[in-house]
């Protein structure tokens, strides 16, 4: 018994599959990309050795047209070559009626992802509606002078306070302009605002558009969410500066910052206090000016060392090199055209690799821009000034915590209050 295997891929819209999907012992595996010349190949070969079983995942594989797929069933049927599809089943009680209809519903698909596919190639944005900020020309995206200014200061006041809840409150309050935390979070995140089109599989072409954000707005943007999703759920827009940072030794807990405030008095204190104590008696309270005022030393005190004895790497060196590397990339763009007049490369395959090319770049760039945009030695220089701290606001403070502090502990039994900072590095 002799079993065969067909592939047909189109290198716009997927990859060729490996071998190993078949899960059966093929004698052989014929794979078409583009064209159909193994398909040719195959029924030739069929005709010197007989085949038993011929593997295909579809029917819309063995033609672009239900006339071509016709006749290579016509011609298997006549060399006697039992047809099985895996990713489809042929069920018996199908007429030729319903088996045409499916076969003209797989190429109506394949044919509106391989538009799709032309598209991108081209780095036209995609189907559908275009984000707010943008209205959609012919072949690219353009900003909307309405809606654009709204998102720029939703970014804006995002990159200032950190504060997702907070950027999205003040939207409503300024503009009227209600969207969803999750809503914000997709703006926060996504590559339309930075001029780049995304595409399937994530795939990303940067430049193809006027952008909202700069690369380095971007950058800071970027490095605000993943410094956010260390913090504890709300924290991250909380109104007090160590909110969510400070733990209690003894017990484990994150101390959360509380109010407190007597009868008929206007005045009003705040404490950090274990949340879900379990010890008896419970861990104290502590008074919030005086942690604050302590972590604040502490910073002047062990940042700069810390930051000398940190092994940290050569960024310059790692930014040196990708930069380079998109050069390089970008050089190899430039001369491709050149060997479509020299014959060795056709407009298609031109394109495709462009296309890849250009991605390789996109997925370079949030590399760079992924880099600190400072020197960390002489930032804790300047930041381990008292008076630095204390001339910030609590919003201020709080931004600047989460710059460099990962968790501060704190044995709230200790007289001279035991406090231990762990730094981000």
């Amino acid at each position: 018994m002799r079993i065969v295997a067909y592939t047909y891929t189109d290198p716009l819209i997927e990859k060729s599959p490996a071998i190993e999907i078949w899960g059966w012992e093929i004698d052989r595996v014929y794979q078409d990309l583009g064209g159909r010349h193994e398909l040719d190949q195959l029924v030739r070969d069929s005709v010197d050795q007989s085949v038993d079983y011929l593997l295909i995942r579809r029917l819309d594989e063995l033609g672009a047209s239900v006339r071509d797929i016709r006749q290579v069933l016509i011609r298997l049927q006549s060399l006697q070559i039992q047809l099985i599809t895996t990713e489809t089943e042929i069920e018996p009680q199908l007429n030729l009626l319903q088996l045409i209809d499916n076969i003209q519903s797989d190429l109506v698909s394949r044919r509106m992802r391989q538009g799709h596919a032309h598209n991108r190639l081209q780095s036209l944005p995609p189907p559908g509606k275009a984000p707010y900020g943008y209205r959609r020309s012919k072949d690219k995206y353009t900003i909307d002078k309405s809606a654009a200014p709204v998102v720029k200061d939703f970014f804006d006041r995002f990159t200032i306070y950190g504060s997702l809840r907070g950027a999205v409150r003040y939207l409503e309050k300024k503009y009227n302009k209600k969207i969803a935390a999750s809503t914000g979070l997709r703006w926060l995140s996504h590559p339309v605002y930075r001029g780049d089109t995304a595409y399937h599989h994530d795939e990303v072409i940067s430049d193809t558009h006027p952008a909202i954000l700069s690369r380095d707005e971007a950058a800071q943007i970027d490095r605000l969410l993943r410094r956010n999703r260390r913090l504890p759920p709300r924290t991250a827009s909380a109104p007090r500066s160590l909110a969510g940072l400070v733990n209690c030794e003894h017990c484990g807990q994150t101390m959360t910052v509380t109010t407190v405030s007597a009868p008929r008095r206007v005045e009003k204190y705040l404490y950090l206090r274990p949340t879900n104590c379990n010890r008896q008696p419970k861990c104290k309270s502590i008074r919030y000016d005086r942690v604050l005022t302590t972590t604040i030393d502490r910073i002047c005190t062990d940042l700069p060392l810390a930051v000398s004895q940190a092994n940290l790497p050569n960024l310059d060196g790692f930014k040196a090199k990708i930069s380079q590397e998109i050069v390089d990339k970008q050089q190899t763009i430039d001369r491709l055209p050149d060997l479509i007049g020299e014959g060795i490369l056709d407009i298609e395959t031109v394109d495709l690799r462009t296309y890849k090319l250009k991605t390789e770049i996109s997925q370079l760039q949030d590399r760079l821009a992924a880099f600190p945009p400072v020197n960390l030695q002489s930032l804790a220089q300047a930041v381990s000034i008292r008076q630095f701290w204390l001339d910030l606001s609590e919003s201020e403070r709080r931004f600047y915590f989460r710059e460099f502090i990962r968790s501060i502990s704190i044995d709230p039994q200790s007289a001279n209050l035991a406090l231990q900072l762990q730094f981000i590095f």
